[in-house]
Order: C-alpha cells, then sequence, then structure tokens
C-alpha cells in the first residue's frame, strides 16, 4: 500500500508551479505580463500622490535562450511615490505581501503582479533584481536581491545608499526574463496605447530591444482625485471577516461595534438593524457565539434599510478625461461619453463608464473595435469571455442605425474596490447581473447620442445633395424663364441659393 506524504509549500513555490494563473503563460504572455505589471504599479504610485505619471520603459536584448525564445532585459522607472526602505526587500521578494490589501480602488488586486515578472525572471534567467527607490529625502537606496521560492522570502544580494542630490523621488526596477517579443509586440504596443487612452495625463515612453522608441505624450495635467480608503459594506461581509474584526475589536457593545466597523452605518440604521435581528444594543460583540455570528451574518444580508456604498472609495476617470483619452488616441469625428452612477454588487460599490467613437482612425474591419478597462488597466486578452462583449452582440444596433461594418469603437471602463475578475491573470470581468446592467444602460445612452449625430449628419447630406441641385438647375431654369417670358433681365436667384445654402450650413 503506497504511503500518502503531505505537505507544505510558500505563495511563491505555489505561483512557482502555476506561473499560469498570473498570466505568465508562455514566454509571449511572460513579456507582455511583465510590462503591465509593473507599469500599473508605478501609474498607482504616482497617483497616489497625485503627480502626473512619467513612466519609461526599456527591454533590452541580452542573448538567446532558445531556438524561440530570447533574453531580456526590462528596466521600468518612474516619479511615484517611492518606497521606504525598511520596506523594499519584503515589497519586491515576498510573495502577497502588498500595499494593495485595502478596501479602496487600485489597479492591483492581489499584490501579486510585480513579484510574479520578477518570481518568472529568477526562474528563466537565475539573475537577481535591482531595486532603486527613494522617497525624495536626502538618500537612494539600491538593492540586489532574489526570491527564496521555498521560505518566501528575500534574499538581499547588495545594499547600497546613495546621495540624493537632486531630490528624485520614484522606484527604478530592473531584470532579466526570458520572452518573445516578437510574437509579444503587437499586443504591448497596443497596451502603451490603450493606457495612455485612459490615463491622458500620463507620459508614456517605450523603447524595444530594436531601439525603436514609442512616446504617448500626456494631453492633459487634470488627474481624477484618489480613491479613499473605507470600510466594508454589511452586505458584502461574511463569517470569516466578521469573526476577524470581533477579534481586533475595542468596541464593548454591538451598536458602536456596527457603527464603527461599517460603512454609512449610522446610529438609527444601527439600532434599527438591532432591532431588526433581535439583538440587545448593549451585547459585547466578543461574547457572541458562532452561532450569532452566523446568524448575525444572515441578518446583515437580510435587512433592507443599509445605504448603499459611497463612491468615495472610487476614482472613476470622469466624462472629461475619458473623452480627452478618446479623442487622443482615436482622432474620432464624433465622440460620446457617459458615467453611470455608482452601484454595488455583493456589497461593492463600482461605476460604470462608457464612450462610443466614430470615424477618425478608428478601423473598418466588419466589427466593432472594442476597448475593455477595468480600474484603468486595458484588458487585451479573452476578449469573447467578457461580460462588455456579451452586452454589446446583445443589442439590436440597427434601432441606433449603426452596423458593424462602420468605423466604431466602443469603450468600456469599470471601476470598483473589487472588480468581478474571473482569473487572476486579470484578463476579463465576469457576467455579473449587477455590472451587465449599468454596462448595458451606459451603451445604450451613447447609442443614443451617436444616433443622433449620424441622423444630422444624414440630413446634412441629403441638404448638401438638394443645395447642389438646386446651384446646378436654378440658373439654367432663370434664364430659360427669361426668355420664355420675353423679358430681358433675369431673375436674381442668389437670395434663394443664399437660404438654402444657409440651412445647409446650419444643418452642419
Amino acid at each position: 500500500m503506497t504511503q500518502v506524504t503531505f505537505e507544505e509549500i510558500s505563495p511563491a513555490d505555489f505561483f512557482y508551479r502555476n506561473r499560469d494563473i498570473a498570466g505568465f503563460t508562455n514566454p509571449t504572455r511572460a513579456v507582455f505580463a511583465a510590462i503591465r505589471e509593473l507599469v500599473e504599479n508605478s501609474l498607482d504610485a504616482a497617483e497616489s500622490i497625485k503627480v502626473p505619471p512619467d513612466i519609461y520603459v526599456r527591454l533590452s536584448f541580452e542573448g538567446e535562450a532558445s531556438a524561440e525564445t530570447q533574453i531580456y532585459k526590462l528596466r521600468v522607472e518612474d516619479n511615484g511615490t517611492g518606497i521606504p526602505p525598511q520596506y523594499i526587500p519584503s515589497a519586491f521578494g515576498q510573495v502577497l505581501y502588498s500595499s494593495k490589501y485595502k478596501l479602496k480602488q487600485q489597479r492591483g488586486t492581489f499584490g501579486l503582479g510585480g513579484k510574479m515578472a520578477l518570481l518568472y525572471g529568477q526562474i528563466t534567467t537565475h539573475q537577481p533584481a535591482l531595486i532603486i527607490s527613494s522617497t525624495g529625502g536626502a538618500r537612494i537606496f539600491m538593492y540586489k536581491l532574489m526570491i527564496d521560492i521555498q521560505r518566501n522570502r528575500p534574499i538581499i544580494l547588495d545594499r547600497k545608499i546613495l546621495l540624493n542630490k537632486d531630490g528624485w523621488r520614484g522606484t527604478i526596477v530592473e531584470f532579466t526574463l526570458e520572452g518573445d517579443y516578437l510574437r509579444a509586440m503587437p499586443k504591448i504596443l497596443e497596451y502603451f496605447k490603450q493606457t495612455a487612452m485612459v490615463n491622458p495625463y500620463a507620459n508614456l515612453t517605450f523603447v524595444d530591444p530594436k531601439g525603436r522608441l514609442y512616446k504617448f505624450v500626456r494631453a492633459t495635467t487634470v488627474m481624477p482625485d484618489p480613491p479613499r480608503e473605507t470600510l466594508p459594506h454589511p452586505y458584502g461581509v461574511d463569517v470569516e471577516f466578521l469573526q476577524r474584526i470581533i477579534q481586533v475589536t475595542e468596541c464593548d457593545n454591538m451598536l458602536d461595534f456596527l457603527k464603527v466597523h461599517f460603512h454609512r452605518v449610522g446610529d438609527v440604521t444601527a439600532k434599527k438593524f438591532l432591532e431588526f435581528s433581535d439583538i440587545s444594543q448593549s451585547k459585547n460583540p466578543k461574547k457572541l457565539s458562532h452561532e450569532e455570528i452566523v446568524r448575525l451574518v444572515q441578518k446583515l444580508k437580510e435587512f433592507k434599510e443599509f445605504l448603499p456604498p459611497e463612491a468615495s472609495c472610487l476614482s472613476p476617470l470622469g466624462e472629461e478625461l475619458l473623452r480627452t483619452g478618446v479623442l487622443k488616441e482615436l482622432k474620432p469625428d464624433f465622440v460620446a461619453v457617459h458615467q453611470r452612477k455608482p452601484a454595488t454588487y455583493a456589497g461593492h460599490p463600482f461605476i460604470v463608464e462608457v464612450a462610443i467613437a466614430y470615424g477618425g482612425e478608428i478601423p473598418q474591419r466588419g466589427n466593432f473595435v472594442v476597448y475593455r478597462f477595468a480600474n484603468r488597466i486595458p484588458l487585451l486578452y479573452d476578449e469573447a469571455s467578457d461580460v462588455s462583449v456579451k452586452v454589446i452582440e446583445s443589442i439590436n444596433w440597427r434601432r441606433y442605425k449603426v452596423t458593424p461594418d462602420m468605423p466604431i469603437a466602443i469603450i468600456v471602463h469599470i471601476c470598483s474596490t473589487k472588480v468581478p475578475y474571473k482569473t487572476v491573470g486579470k484578463e476579463f470581468i465576469a457576467d455579473r447581473l449587477e455590472v451587465r446592467r449599468e454596462v448595458a444602460n451606459g451603451i445604450r445612452e451613447v447609442a443614443r447620442q451617436l444616433q443622433r449625430f449620424l441622423s444630422r449628419r444624414e440630413h446634412v447630406d441629403r441638404e448638401k445633395k438638394r443645395l447642389g441641385v438646386f446651384g446646378k438647375y436654378l440658373p439654367k431654369i432663370a434664364e430659360f424663364s427669361t426668355k420664355l417670358s420675353g423679358k430681358d433681365k433675369v431673375p436674381d436667384i442668389e437670395r434663394l441659393l443664399r437660404s438654402v445654402r444657409r440651412y445647409g450650413v446650419e444643418g452642419d
């Protein structure tokens, strides 16, 4: 009989064995994912202090790894908040150690992406990563480190402290990895274009392995307000979460417990809920039994008078910035944008922003061009599985005078404290009923605006054609009429032409 052996592995070891989960499926996806994860960290770092991001990315060729893959050195520099020196080793050398575990909107979700890129680089090239960072003080800190995969701990190989004479603030990450840039190039360039679209206040510079420079210049310095950390909403908690709160609370009665630890629960709402749940206001939450906690969670979900979550923990792009980004990157003849009011799913607030663009540099390819974003992250893979695409396919576009062969781009941005991704790799958004409804309503609103534009343009085209007919035949009619009537003076037709021309111009 075979003896079963049990063992424990660290988070770093788990993702080392299952790197496909985080999007590092193959050398092509790995190069793209590494760039994306580090750029998103840089954008978050700059936006947290409301500084327009300046991000420099360089991918340089280091040598051949095999017949199909190469070794590259990736360097990403930003002007973000920087990282205090005591946190640098763990921030880059310990999987699932992060500043991302706060209840507010941010690009990172799992505290995994940046470390996964370094981990992938380490297991494919066996080279350390170089981290340079400063918070703007008198010193710059430089670390050379690797990840102890079995123990999930950073290994510091070298540490230096430099004088910060210029007052530089930001972070530089440099490491080597195995990849296939030639196959990844279209997705990487598209990623930068879409990132520039949804972050029009950022300067993005990319230098590829052949030395080609791609620069995406900011169109504005206006930035959305950064999100604020919030408390959990009663509809979004479970038994485990409630037990954790009870263990750390300093409140000695249920009334204060609800007001202190839950979002938008005031004195009146707390009293109504406790009466609804038949729980004493003076009861100490630490003395609740397991059965009482389970019942409390059920009652939290059943109570209908909790206020919906506020949107202060979210940082939507806003209609003007979204319009600016679309105009900058697509240069359309027409663009309509619409921001939905805050909504919730499972107690998590979210906002949907939608834009539709027509003409300009948008290609005609037989179907709509769809740009999907979540917390200002471009989603480039698994498009067919995304809720936005399913909504677009379900709409009867003929009622809006739209056909798929028109040069039309549809942009959908979803921001939330907890985006309902279907995978850890953050490639597409799950088909949640509440999200689907908001996306559908947003798309219908901008589609109606496009319908009005197309109707006006059709009307103008008709009037221009009518004006052309008048301009061509009226002079001849006037001349023939003069001859038939035996008069010498041709009637003045300019007045009629001016009225027709004015009508056409006003319509335009």
